[in-house]
């Protein structure tokens, strides 16, 4: 059964390791849901959050394909359960008919996001949360009073347990090293 899987990758900053990344998953035909990279909390290491539906099998298939590539430190995949994620979005919209319905401050409080910019002709609105919560808020400003720009981000996560998982597979790397040096 298919469902929503984040693959975690984490490797050092390598120019064209994205596009060998989403090579795998274009050969066994999964689009990618939404993919971010930033570097991670470990200095020097870069993290791509990559969201796709698909089974298990063909996502333990997939990571262990990419936990093969030379440039890779680890990749790893997690359900929802497993993990602490937030997406953001930004909603552009017409000052006229945002002050012709009397404001928005009703909204924004209803849906916990922040006014980012106000200008003569727009209002950027900046809302961080699960995709339910940003496209439930879009949902209703369409409904209101048009958008007229919408970007949402990709997934950015963290796994629930206590460190980073890469940080507990260089250790005993570093701990392997210097049980051979002896």
């Amino acid at each position: 059964m298919n469902q929503l899987y984040t693959v975690t990758v984490f490797s050092e900053n390598v120019p064209g390791l994205l596009n060998q990344i989403t090579i795998v998953f274009t050969r066994r035909q999964i689009n990618i849901e939404t993919l971010s990279v930033s570097p991670s909390a470990l200095p020097g290491i870069h993290k791509f959050t990559i969201t796709a539906y698909t089974d298990q099998d063909t996502i333990e298939k997939v990571v262990k394909q990419i936990d093969k590539r030379v440039d890779i430190l680890k990749a790893y995949y997690n359900t929802d359960d497993e993990l602490v994620y937030q997406e953001i979005a930004l909603y552009k919209l017409a000052t006229d008919k945002v002050l012709s319905m009397g404001g928005i401050e009703p909204l924004i409080r209803k849906y916990n996001a922040r006014v980012i910019e106000i200008l003569e002709n727009c209002i950027v609105i900046e809302k961080t949360g699960l995709y339910t919560e940003t496209q439930e808020m879009f949902n209703e400003l369409q409904a209101r009073i048009g958008v007229l720009q919408f970007i949402r981000s990709g997934r950015v996560a963290i796994t629930r347990g206590k460190k980073e998982r890469l940080s507990d597979m260089l250790a005993k790397i570093e701990e392997r090293r210097r049980e051979e040096s002896k």
